[in-house]
């Protein structure tokens, strides 16, 4: 699997999405949904995005645990936090309060786990660039 590649393709979808909640936003003069389109932006497009250009300026070994567990609680983590976040404030489905709220700080804290692996990536893997 190419980190780079899986990460930068879903930061730009992340990136799409953003763009149109801001520009619904915008159209409808409501702007409850603003924290669900910013964490989208910053977790979605931006985190992923560095993460990504982690991944294709750094020599990190495929095979690494480290990073494939960095990479699959990056994704899993973005989207957990950013629907359940969506899931708890706009309410678009009748969902229990309870699975709402424990899907939203689950999807968090694999989010947080996943910026405290990025931290140990980088001072495990920073020493070697890639020569292109």
């Amino acid at each position: 699997m190419k980190y780079d590649v899986v990460l930068l393709r879903l930061s730009a979808i992340y990136a799409l999405i953003g763009a149109f909640l801001g520009s619904h936003m915008a159209g409808a003069g409501d702007y409850a949904i603003r924290p669900v389109h910013a964490h989208i932006l910053v977790v979605g497009w931006l985190s992923l995005f560095a993460f990504s250009s982690y991944y294709r300026s750094y020599e990190v070994p495929e095979s690494s645990k480290l990073a494939i567990f960095h990479v699959w609680t990056a994704i899993l983590g973005s989207v957990g936090l950013t629907a359940g976040m969506w899931l708890y404030n706009v309410k678009p489905f009748p969902l229990p309060e309870t699975f709402t709220m424990v899907f939203y700080i689950v999807g968090g804290s694999i989010l947080l786990l996943s910026f405290l692996l990025f931290v140990f990536m980088t001072f495990k893997y920073s020493e070697a660039r890639k020569k292109e």
